[in-house]
């Protein structure tokens, strides 16, 4: 059976008209502002990102793709994306017509906004250090992570070594082997990395040259992100929608050879990275 991804390739394809180029720039767009989307397929044909519960649905009407985002009344929306449900008491769409512009700073702004309130709702709602997902008691110091979709730790964004191996200690199981090991070889590799915990995810980087790398938990396997796996040689194996990206995906008991990963980290660090946050 296609994976969800190769659904929403074939959706694309099967579109006659302008309805086809709009939904493809619009998932482009989508990916790049935030690279650890997880793209679903739900009721029967509809194309869904989701990170930590859904960001935004797409239909495909007859003269529109219309993108609807289920906690948008919660958004900011300075740009004035928003043109669909503007009454409505949580949802928001916006209606893309064939020829459309989709402005890549709005959106992008858009969708991490979407990505923040979803990671934000188990996290205590800051009035008097009450939590909605404790039952209103304070959590104590030893609280755990809440762990998100395909067992991702939630973790406050911080910055330095510190977030990342609370992150790293909050995996389970076989996927905190290999978030451990995926660790130790950057830091054996890129003296004096950079390190940060952004969207319940580590992030290596360079000081002054950007991001190289970051991982992130899925249900089957860890995402590796290589921001400009374009440019490595050989070429990591999976391929991404937003240019220039390509991905690693580590199953439960497989491991990459040592030396090919530290090799296309040496490369990725070498290049000019990505200034994400």
């Amino acid at each position: 059976m296609p994976d969800a991804s190769e659904r929403i390739d074939a959706l694309v394809a099967g579109l006659p008209d302008g309805r086809g180029e709009t939904l493809a720039a619009l998932r482009r767009t989508l990916l790049a502002a935030d690279p650890a989307l997880v793209e679903e397929w739900k009721w029967r044909g509809a194309p869904v990102w989701s990170r930590g519960g859904i960001v935004c649905v797409a239909a495909v009407l007859e003269d529109r793709v219309k993108v609807t985002f289920p906690r948008g009344a919660g958004l900011p929306d300075p740009d004035r994306l928003f043109n669909n449900g503007l009454g409505g008491g949580r949802w928001r769409a916006v209606d893309l017509r064939p020829g459309d512009r989709i402005p890549k700073r709005a959106w992008t702004r858009l969708v991490r906004a979407a990505v923040a309130l979803n990671l934000s709702k188990a996290a205590p709602s800051g009035r008097g250090g009450r939590s909605r997902a404790t039952g209103g008691k304070a959590p104590g110091p030893a609280a755990k992570p809440v762990l998100l979709s395909g067992g991702n730790p939630q973790i406050p964004k911080g910055d330095g070594d510190g977030p990342v191996q609370a992150y790293l200690a909050a995996l389970p199981a076989w996927k905190r082997a290999v978030g451990r090991r995926l660790d130790a070889l950057v830091v054996r590799t890129v003296p004096g990395v950079r390190k940060a915990v952004r969207w319940n995810s580590p992030f290596y980087g360079v000081e002054g040259r950007g991001w190289f790398l970051s991982f992130h938990a899925i249900a089957r396997y860890v995402k590796v992100a290589f921001f400009k796996g374009a440019s490595l040689r050989p070429l990591p194996p999976v391929a991404s929608k937003v240019p220039g990206v390509r991905y690693l995906h580590v199953h439960e008991g497989e491991w990459p050879d040592d030396d090919l990963l530290a090799d296309w980290i040496r490369q990725a660090a070498a290049l000019p990275g990505e200034d994400l946050f």
